[in-house]
């Protein structure tokens, strides 16, 4: 019997089962309520619901994260309650009695109102393309078979290194303690873990010198020319000098040149379509606006906005300007 083996099968068993029992909790825990008070002081107070919206602001890729540092959260509604204070104590002042403060305010307004709408439709707009992935798939395959050739995918390399810079080292200081490494790696050495010890590479601590895939177009001239001349993986360069200092690379893998399938290109076509679909949307909403045939222009008026200047008076000014040099 594999003790060892089954105490591990059932602490896997015993984790899955926790984590589904954490799961089932969350989904069975009411709606959080909107108006629940997170912070407040003597002017304003910040709800649930306040925190809610002011996330929305996040870009998506942020968003889903931003909770699980309770730092990023605190300080998050520490600067909304300092803008609602804010807030409170313009509007009970007597800021807004004075009419220019008045026209200040009512524009900034009129912007969130005008931003909210364009969200608003941008969003809507994003949820119909979604409504219609049979047609968009239709029109995505098509866009694939026309211009197959956009996908196509350079020669890459994967390789790792270790540098030893100019900014710890003078150039011949750093040759020598490349060379020494080298010497190292024929001994038998370990090469991710002899780059975690030496290289002046601050990633290598984490990664051991691994850069991952890379092209010709990517890396510095010199370590790029020296790296795709490697052979076989797990080949080690010479020093090698770029604009960084001197590196000892190895090759780890290398992928030949070649067209991304339709499945492997489908969801980035899908997301530069649903993009110029959505902007699209965006800019015909804005379109009609600005090209509404009932709009007009008080040329006069607006004509006497610009200063009117006697290409005179400018050419005596630069001439006394001359002349008192």
């Amino acid at each position: 019997m594999n003790l060892i083996g089954n105490a591990g099968t059932m602490l896997r068993a015993a984790t899955l089962c926790a984590g589904l029992l954490a799961s089932l909790a969350a989904y069975a825990q009411p709606a959080p309520d909107m108006n629940e008070v997170l912070v407040e002081n003597r002017w304003a107070k910040v709800t649930r619901g306040d925190y809610e919206i002011e996330l929305l602001r996040l870009p998506a890729d942020v968003r889903g994260g931003f909770a699980f540092s309770s730092k990023r959260v605190l300080d998050l509604l520490v600067r909304l309650l300092v803008s609602k204070s804010l807030a409170v104590q313009a509007r009970a002042g007597d800021l807004y009695k004075d009419p220019q403060m008045q026209q200040r305010r009512a524009l900034e307004i009129d912007k969130i109102d005008a931003s909210i709408l364009i969200a608003k439709t941008e969003e809507e707009a994003g949820k119909t393309f979604d409504a219609n992935p049979a047609k968009s798939d239709a029109r995505i395959r098509e866009l694939y078979l026309v211009d197959s050739g956009r996908f196509r995918v350079p020669e890459q390399i994967s390789a790792s290194h270790i540098l030893f810079d100019f900014k710890t080292h003078s150039k011949d200081e750093a040759l020598k303690l490349a060379l020494d490494a080298k010497a190292k790696l024929a001994a038998g050495a370990d090469f991710h873990t002899l780059a975690k010890q030496v290289s002046d590479d601050p990633s290598a601590r984490q990664n051991g010198g691994q850069l991952g895939y890379f092209d010709t177009t990517q890396m510095d001239p010199e370590f790029t020319k020296a790296a795709f001349a490697l052979k076989a993986p797990g080949d080690v360069s010479e020093p090698v000098l770029s604009s960084f200092g001197y590196h000892i690379i190895r090759l780890d893998d290398r992928r030949p040149a070649h067209t991304k399938s339709f499945q492997e290109a489908k969801a980035e076509i899908i997301a530069q379509e649903r993009k110029k679909y959505v902007d699209g949307q965006r800019d015909q909403l804005v379109g009609e606006v600005r090209d509404d045939p009932m709009s007009r222009i008080n040329q006069a008026a607006v004509d006497a906005l610009v200063p009117k200047i006697d290409p005179e008076v400018v050419k005596k000014a630069n001439q006394m300007t001359i002349f008192k040099k």
